[in-house]
């Protein structure tokens, strides 16, 4: 894969953070946009490519949209936005548990409300990491043991939908019927005001669906250390629902980066499922 300029947003961990190691090993530049850029300050990896220059720390919150017009501005024209937010639930003493609704669906609001439109290049590529089970039909495609956690899941996976909604709009597709209406709660009111017009992103979106993620080895380097790759990873990747339980975060990240090096193979699926 030719050597990308990416836009990360959410990648101080997890699947983002693996995808933008990946990238940044392979040559790429990546632009990181962090609440905290100090969250990296003892991470060796990252901080060689800071040094180096191909990775750029940017400071601000994904969900306020003069900071995310301000990481567009500072990282330049990008080849690929890698979007991976995702919160855990925060425990208050006077409120209990406390999930924010609309974390990732506002994120993706003003990501999309600030981006802006380049004279001599096309739109980004966007890989937004989304989840299995969305929806009554993808939860019924799940494997009975663990329906009753993903039934748990219930806020934060509308979180989830709204941001796959925003990006369909974007795309130009029409929104998944089985998702139901769009939220108030997480999207607002008249929530498509100021985003790009309608196939703005066309065949510019890949949504990726993992399974129930875990914090294994990259089987997929595994293989190919051993000479057992051939070329097929030890995940499957479907359109189609999957019977899966789990999947590494780092098997995951194989997975973005060969789909950003093999996008002629994705851009007309718009969202993939994975898992082992």
């Amino acid at each position: 894969m030719a050597p990308m300029h990416v836009l990360s947003i959410g990648g101080s961990r997890h699947s983002g953070y693996w995808s933008a190691v990946r990238l940044l090993e392979q040559g790429s530049t990546v632009s990181f946009l962090l609440r905290r850029p100090s969250v990296f300050d003892e991470d060796p990896v990252i901080q060689k490519f800071v040094r180096s220059g191909a990775a750029r720390l940017i400071k601000g919150d994904a969900k306020k949209e003069e900071d995310m017009a301000h990481a567009w501005e500072q990282a330049g024209i990008v080849d690929a936005v890698i979007f991976s937010v995702g919160g855990a639930p925060e425990w208050s003493l006077t409120k209990g548990l406390i999930i924010d609704p609309n974390l990732v669906a506002g994120c993706m609001l003003c990501v999309l409300r600030s981006m802006p439109i380049y004279d001599n290049a096309q739109p980004p590529k966007f890989v937004a990491i989304s989840t299995t089970g969305l929806g009554p039909v993808a939860h019924k495609a799940l494997p009975t043991l663990i329906k009753p956690l993903y039934s748990a899941l219930a806020t934060p996976h509308y979180d989830k939908i709204g941001m796959e909604q925003v990006l369909a709009y974007c795309a130009g597709r029409p929104l998944d019927p089985s998702h139901g209406e769009p939220r108030v709660e997480v999207l607002g009111e008249n929530w498509t005001q100021r985003l790009p017009p309608p196939g703005t992103l066309k065949h510019r979106v890949l949504v990726v669906r993992p399974a129930l993620l875990t914090n294994g080895k990259c089987m997929a380097d595994e293989l190919e250390v051993k000479g057992k790759g051939k070329g097929k990873a030890p995940y499957r990747a479907s359109a189609e629902e999957l019977h899966a339980y789990t999947i590494s975060r780092k098997d995951v990240a194989h997975f973005v980066v060969n789909a950003l090096g093999r996008w002629d193979e994705f851009e007309g699926k718009y969202a993939v499922n994975v898992g082992y």
